[in-house]
């Protein structure tokens, strides 16, 4: 179905025309999955996204679907069986995305360090007894000091114990988005970027009922009815319920900024993804991950009170950054002259929660009578004299010393607030990427009950966890057999194998709708032949608008590939120039905003 500047059209006069049952306002990862669901279940809905999708947020991840292992430093068993939990779900509905890569966590003998080699591995079986992790390729194991350095010979080998190996997911965090937004406008919602929320409506009885928007690209304004409004902008998420002018707002979000920098692999090598403390004693870790003959380096975790729509990478991001990384990998000497690429996000953190993504607080620990049962019964299973229903028992049963072990009333997920104002506008926020699915869930429940109480509206209830998102028609057990099959009709077509596998990779099982092109149209100037069909797919497909929302958001081109940036950004700027019909002014104006993009990406404002 066609996903594209001319269905946006004709999305926006169903807008003006039709009341809907329900209205989300923002096109991350949490919008995404309420929308999802929505149109899954029959619902008259429709999204609307202020910028591109996955724009803000969902697109400044660490790129991963983490499990959370630091947790279990307090055995907090419970979020990370949360997590991990959901983790095989969104596997399982997007198979493509998230991919299996095993985590190194090297062990220092330093004050403040999360794990000893002992506690290392009582952790990490926990944690694969909670993530079900039974395949001998994934389960964990711990490895010497020798062993650590033969594997990254950079790292520092002063006060280095060893290392602990464990199953975590990297992922594709912006493609995630778009594929949950691709199939619910497939099952029939109403998708639409660049529309900006400027006021919340009211009925004559003082219910929220619709929202006045702008549209950006013709700055036309109009109003929008349904019977539900849902509010999933992340950070924003206060500054929609102050367009409420019936309600007091009190805020409730407290954003932090992430920083992660990308560089060459020949200057930071790294054989697989490696987490690590900070050294700082400030309570953080440091992921180093390989991508695509890269490396990328990060995440800070500050507090942050500047452009909600422009955070940027600032000097002493890279300083503290630099430092930590220059310590653990000595010979490096990384500077900012190394950073090829790099992106800064803000989390969603709710004020009364204190438990961002990766870098979170304490939750609560277990009492010492239940540590002792979980040290025992963990030593039993190592010799055989336990089974795994029997870790699962003294698991499910442990007594945490705080309260806050327990969700909120009010939440769907750890971190999370699901909540009703008094005029009926509803409120998703907080949480992470990995509990996307589990937070709509919870919010279409709610929505269900709502639209029967209020309207007489009744829709039949979904499974969420077998919802595949669009490309994701793939057996999860059987992803790179399926990967390959794909891009074998690539390769017959005539594609090279790295240009079919990456074209398979990329788009699941919409591959096939990506290599039909080939023989239909012409690779276009400057670029290749697969280039061009990936352009006019996630052209026709992916609501794909701009060249930074092509190079940055639906590929990771800007991100992960800067050798080649400068080789095909013209040829993209000028066959989308062609698509569009843009006037000379509109295609210097997107080839301007493309080289502002590649230019603070690459930090040439600190340079």
């Amino acid at each position: 179905m066609a996903f594209s500047i001319l269905s946006r059209k004709q999305d926006i006069e169903r807008l003006k025309n039709e009341k809907l049952d329900l209205l989300t306002i923002g096109g991350g990862i949490t919008g995404a999955g309420v929308a999802i669901q929505a149109s899954s279940m029959g619902m008259n809905n429709a999204l609307i996204e202020m910028q591109d999708f996955a724009e803000g947020t969902s697109s400044r991840s660490t790129k991963l679907v983490h499990g959370g292992i630091r947790y279990l430093k307090n055995f907090d068993v419970e979020v990370v069986s949360d997590t991990v939990k959901e983790r095989a779900v969104v596997q399982g509905v997007a198979p493509h995305i998230p991919r299996p890569d095993p985590m190194l966590l090297p062990i220092y003998d330093e004050p403040g360090a999360t794990f000893d080699m002992f506690s290392v591995k009582v952790a990490m079986n926990l944690y694969d007894q909670l993530a079900g992790v039974t395949d001998p390729k994934f389960t964990n194991y711990t490895i010497s000091k020798e062993e650590v350095l033969q594997r990254e010979p950079q790292l520092k080998p002063e006060g280095l114990l060893g290392g602990g190996v464990y199953l975590d997911f990297r992922n594709n965090d912006a493609r995630l988005v778009i594929e949950n937004i691709k199939k619910a406008h497939e099952n029939g919602g109403l998708m639409v970027s660049h529309i900006q929320a400027l006021h919340i409506l009211h009925d004559e009885n003082g219910r929220v009922n619709g929202v006045h928007v702008k549209d950006l690209l013709n700055d036309e304004e109009f109003d929008i009815h349904a019977n539900l409004v849902i509010n999933t902008t992340g950070p924003w998420s206060d500054f929609i319920r102050e367009m409420d002018d019936k309600q007091k707002v009190v805020p409730q979000m407290r954003p932090t900024k992430g920083v992660h920098l990308v560089v060459d692999s020949k200057r930071l090598s790294v054989p697989q993804p490696t987490y690590f403390d900070s050294g700082k004693q400030d309570g953080r870790m440091i992921f180093v991950i390989p991508r695509e003959d890269k490396t990328y380096f990060g995440t800070t975790d500050t507090d942050y009170k500047g452009d909600f729509k422009h955070p940027r990478v600032e000097q002493e991001d890279i300083d503290y950054l630099f430092d930590i990384i220059n310590t653990r990998y000595p010979e490096a000497h990384i500077t900012v002259d190394d950073i090829e690429a790099s992106w800064a996000g803000l989390r969603p953190l709710i004020s009364s929660n204190g438990s961002s993504d990766y870098n979170g607080g304490n939750s609560g620990k277990i009492t010492s009578k239940s540590f002792d049962e979980v040290i025992d019964i963990v030593d039993k299973f190592e010799k055989k004299e336990a089974s795994h229903e029997d870790v699962e028992d003294v698991l499910n049963n442990l007594e945490s010393t705080l309260s806050e072990g327990k969700l909120n009333p009010s939440a769907v997920s750890r971190g999370s607030s699901l909540e009703v104002s008094d005029d009926g506008l509803i409120t998703l926020a907080g949480g992470k990427i990995t509990d996307y699915r589990k937070m709509a869930a919870g919010a279409i429940a709610l929505i269900a009950q709502l639209l029967k109480k209020d309207f007489g509206e009744n829709f039949n209830e979904i499974d969420s966890k077998h919802l595949e998102v669009s490309g994701g028609d793939i057996d999860p057990n059987n992803v790179d057999a399926t990967i390959s099959f794909f891009a074998k009709q690539g390769i017959e077509s005539g594609l090279s194998k790295e240009e079919a596998e990456r074209i398979a990779n990329l788009f699941g099982s919409n591959a096939s709708r990506v290599f039909s092109q080939i023989g239909k149209i012409d690779a276009a100037p400057g670029l290749s032949l697969a280039e061009t069909i990936s352009l006019h797919y996630s052209l026709d497909e992916e609501m794909t608008l701009t060249p930074v929302d092509y190079l940055l958001r639906r590929t990771n081109h800007l991100l992960f590939q800067h050798d080649t940036i400068n080789d095909i950004k013209d040829g993209v700027v000028n066959e989308m120039a062609r698509y569009f019909n843009w006037s000379d002014a509109e295609k210097d104006a997107q080839m301007k905003k493309l080289n502002d993009t590649i230019d603070e990406a690459s930090l040439k404002y600190l340079k």
